[in-house]
């Protein structure tokens, strides 16, 4: 009988980890002995200055085959279509902006990996002054093989709308489909592989970390749970001091690329509380009224980066996933609302209920700061006139990353045929109802 070696689960939120591939190969009691076990080198990765609060730092302890210092000179790379800081941004009228699903060309026509397929479709803020975001779709032909990124601007929120999407960092591997999400910690090694044509949303982050949102009166328990994020244990290439790599680095919102003569996957045991994290959004806890009205999106905040103003956030990171309404004499779609946060959308899959025409599965919308918007004329009517039933949303993932800074689209985001341009016609058969006298 086959005896298999099962890994230990590593979950929980911003949790202390230790992993390795290789029995004996985590220093016991200490960071950096004089010689690290199995001939390794030991290397200190920080995502906060060694000075933040206890609570706030973040670091782990890597040992590896080669510090990642051994690496060539950088040279210019040109990648047009990634975008960064709102500088970078087209003008565009303060009007409700929708997209159009991008498909995948074909490898023959253009053959995409996850960087040359990035697509930056809006920015906000400054990679240099580590705030505000892009929102980005990655357009996926085949896989990187030797091939690695590192962002040093920001962390990255990935979220599969098709394909299956096997990640190998520096710390391990993750798989994700639709309905996962995937966080890549700012300045972290990474490589993207895919069984075939895929698609993703992807959140730059350039502000504070994500973290999970306070629960206030809630209480304890709720929403997105520490336990259900998971990180991966230590695995590294076997032939990692032989295996050239073509390191791509993206650096002040500009790419640089260099050869290294070995993997940078090569890290053969770690510990600390860095590290990539999935999550799946099966397991959020959804929250919603049980009498009447219906409460601010916020109650469906899985991460927060926060900003210098509390309860403002540099982004939030939402989600709109199947759940029951209940709600007693209350119009049960989101209400028409004009809003102090920037807003972002992408349906992953399934239908969503403000929008059940027009909004299609890899498609995206943007709602400026203070841009007026809300559900269309069929679901005012329809949910207006509907008998007040308990009733789920099923089957369906769409979600939000908004943000206090202004977004400005970008020149791709604003090609011809890329928009909806009749977006704004699923208002005009709202007609007043007004049946007062002055």
């Amino acid at each position: 009988m086959t005896e298999t070696r099962m890994e230990p689960l590593l979950s929980g939120f911003g949790n202390h980890f230790a992993s390795e591939a290789v029995p004996g190969a985590l220093p016991v009691g200490r960071n950096s002995p004089q010689r690290a076990p199995h001939g390794l080198y030991a290397e200190l990765f920080s995502a906060t200055a060694f000075t933040a609060p206890r609570a706030e730092n973040r670091r782990s302890w890597l040992y590896r085959r080669q510090p990642s210092v051994v690496v060539g000179g950088y040279t210019p790379l040109a990648l047009p279509l990634w975008k960064t800081g709102v500088a970078s941004g087209a003008s565009a009228a303060p009007d409700p902006l929708r997209w159009h699903p991008v498909p995948v060309p074909d490898t023959a026509e253009a053959p995409l990996d996850f960087i040359d397929g990035l697509r930056t479709v809006v920015v906000a803020g400054d990679a240099d002054a580590q705030t505000g975001m892009s929102a980005h779709l990655v357009l996926i032909n085949r896989s990187m093989t030797q091939r690695a990124l590192v962002n040093a601007d920001g962390e990255m929120l990935l979220l599969p709308q098709s394909g299956r999407f096997t990640v190998t960092t520096e710390l391990g591997v993750l798989q994700a489909s639709p309905g996962d999400v995937l966080l890549l910690p700012r300045g972290l090694a990474f490589k993207v592989a895919v069984d075939g044509p895929a698609t993703a949303y992807v959140c730059e982050n350039f502000g504070a970390a994500f973290r999970l949102p306070e629960l206030g009166p809630i209480g304890s328990n709720g929403l997105a749970n520490p336990r259900d994020f998971i990180a991966p244990a230590a695995a590294f290439d076997a032939d990692a001091v032989d295996r050239p790599y073509q390191i791509v680095k993206k650096f002040g919102g500009e790419f640089w690329v260099a050869a290294q003569a070995h993997s940078p996957f090569n890290v053969v045991a770690w510990h600390g509380n860095l590290a990539p994290m999935k999550y799946d959004t099966r397991h959020f806890n959804t929250i919603g009224s049980i009498s009447f009205d219906h409460p601010d999106p916020s109650i469906f905040t899985v991460l927060t980066s926060p900003s210098d103003t509390p309860g403002t956030a540099n982004v939030d990171f939402v989600i709109f996933p199947p759940r029951w309404l209940v709600a007693e004499d209350t119009f049960r779609p989101p209400w028409f609302h004009r809003n102090l946060m920037s807003e972002f959308m992408g349906l992953v899959y399934g239908q969503y209920d403000a929008k059940p025409e027009g909004f299609r599965p890899g498609g995206a919308s943007l709602h400026n700061s203070m841009v007026p918007h809300g559900p269309d004329a069929e679901a005012f009517e329809r949910a207006s006139n509907a008998a007040l039933a308990p009733h789920k949303l099923d089957h369906t993932l769409a979600f939000m990353f908004e943000s206090r800074w202004r977004m400005r689209p970008t020149a791709w985001a604003l090609r011809p045929g890329a928009q909806d341009t009749q977006y704004a016609e699923c208002w005009a058969g709202l007609r007043s109802h007004f049946q007062g006298q002055p």
